[in-house]
């Protein structure tokens, strides 16, 4: 175990955790093996959500809805979540899950493909009549990593200046600074679109953004 890990450890021992609702949902998700965000994550978005106090969320990637009511439950009462899934099979479990949270008025669920959700918004951004009507002051990514780097340049533009976008994995668990000559082979287009992401929202001149080594890595972008 490296000191990272042990550091990671420590510091969970210290954290009081989450309401009991979420301490439940996370426990069924790992019995049924659907990946959720990181416990450091967790902490992390309940940080940025009390600093930061964002009035309009984005979520694309759902899951079983824990990070969405997660979001919902540490953020401010007047907040809204807006999160976006395509996998058929989770799309009841999270529809489920958001009843059971007594949160689901604060959460809009989109079902349907998010680069396909993601170009309805930013098309119908301007229509004030429209259920996408608005500009998001956070987004959270945490979907198919491969696909980051397709959603970016609609992400963006769904996101207000002065808005964050925080990304998660994206260091993969650190094969993403390996060659990909390393890398097997059927994971070297995920390698390739993940450095090419990285490599757009450092180098864009309307974003500010770093890299943490919370989790399995994520990007903190603040639109200028």
């Amino acid at each position: 175990m490296s000191s990272f890990e042990r550091t990671d450890i420590f510091i969970e021992s210290l954290d009081r955790g989450n309401t009991e609702f979420l301490d439940e949902l996370e426990e069924r998700a790992k019995a049924d093996n659907v990946p959720i965000i990181r416990r450091s994550m967790q902490r992390f978005l309940k940080l940025m959500l009390k600093m930061n106090k964002p009035k309009n969320i984005l979520e694309v990637g759902t899951a079983v809805g824990f990070s969405a009511i997660l979001m919902a439950e540490y953020s401010e009462p007047d907040c809204k979540i807006t999160t976006i899934e395509k996998y058929e099979k989770r799309i009841p479990i999270a529809k489920k899950n958001f009843l059971e949270s007594g949160l689901n008025d604060k959460i809009t669920f989109l079902e349907g493909d998010a680069t396909e959700i993601l170009q309805e918004m930013v098309d119908n951004n301007v229509d004030k009549d429209s259920q996408f009507a608005g500009i998001y002051d956070f987004i959270f990514m945490d979907a198919a990593k491969g696909q980051y780097i397709n959603f970016l340049p609609n992400v963006l533009k769904l996101l207000k200046s002065g808005g964050i976008l925080i990304t998660d994995n994206v260091l993969q668990d650190d094969t993403v600074i390996q060659s990909k000559f390393s890398v097997t082979r059927r994971d070297r287009t995920i390698h390739k679109r993940m450095r090419e992401y990285l490599l757009t929202i450092m180098r864009d001149e309307q974003l500010t953004t770093d890299i943490i080594q919370i989790g399995d890595g994520i990007s903190v972008s603040v639109k200028k």
